[in-house]
C-alpha cells in the first residue's frame, strides 16, 4: 500500500504534470472523419433538411440523415449533414439548428456512455451551470438543451455505419 502511495505522489509531482490534460498525447485522434447515421434511443435518425431544420426521421435510407462526424480536437466533434451541407449547432437557449458556416456553436463533446451509446454536449453553452445535450424526443423533435440530462435516453445516439 505504501509503495502505491509513493508512486502516486511521484506521478503527481513529476515536472509538467500539473495542469496537463489526460487527453494530451493523442494527436492521431484529431482530424478523424466518419460518415454515420446517428440513431437515437427514441428510434429516430438525426437529420438536417435542406432548409437547415434539425429533426428526427424514421426513414433509415434518407440522404439527409447521413452525418459527417469530424474530430476537431480530442473528444470534440463537429456534426455536418453531408447532403444538405448544414452543421448541427446549438444556440445559447439550447435550440438546435442547422448552420451553413462553421462556428463555435457547432462544437460538441462526444462521450461514449456505459451502454454503448454516444452523447453530444455543447462545448460553448451551459444552462445554469449544467451541460446541454443534443436530444430527440419520442416524436422526433429536438429537445431544448436546458431540459436534458446525461442519463436521459433521448440524449443517447448510436452511430450507425452508412451502407
Amino acid at each position: 500500500m505504501r509503495l502505491w502511495l509513493g508512486l502516486a505522489w511521484l506521478l503527481l509531482l513529476a515536472p509538467g504534470a500539473a495542469g496537463q490534460s489526460h487527453l494530451t498525447g493523442y494527436p492521431h485522434l484529431e482530424g478523424d472523419v466518419r460518415w454515420r447515421r446517428l440513431f437515437s434511443s427514441t428510434h429516430f435518425f438525426l437529420r438536417v433538411d435542406s432548409s437547415g431544420r434539425v429533426q428526427g426521421t424514421r426513414w433509415r435510407h434518407g440522404r439527409d440523415s447521413i452525418m459527417e462526424i469530424r474530430s476537431v480536437r480530442v473528444g470534440t466533434v463537429v456534426i455536418k449533414a453531408v447532403y444538405s451541407g448544414f452543421y448541427v449547432a446549438m444556440n445559447r437557449r439550447g435550440h438546435l439548428y442547422g448552420s451553413r458556416v462553421y462556428s463555435v456553436d457547432c462544437r460538441f463533446w462526444e462521450r461514449i456512455e456505459e451502454n454503448g451509446y454516444n452523447t453530444y454536449v455543447s462545448r460553448r453553452w451551459r444552462h445554469r451551470g449544467r451541460p446541454m445535450f443534443l436530444a430527440l424526443d419520442g416524436r422526433g423533435t429536438p429537445r431544448r438543451g436546458g431540459r436534458t440530462q446525461r442519463h436521459q435516453l433521448s440524449t443517447h445516439f448510436l452511430p450507425v455505419l452508412v451502407s
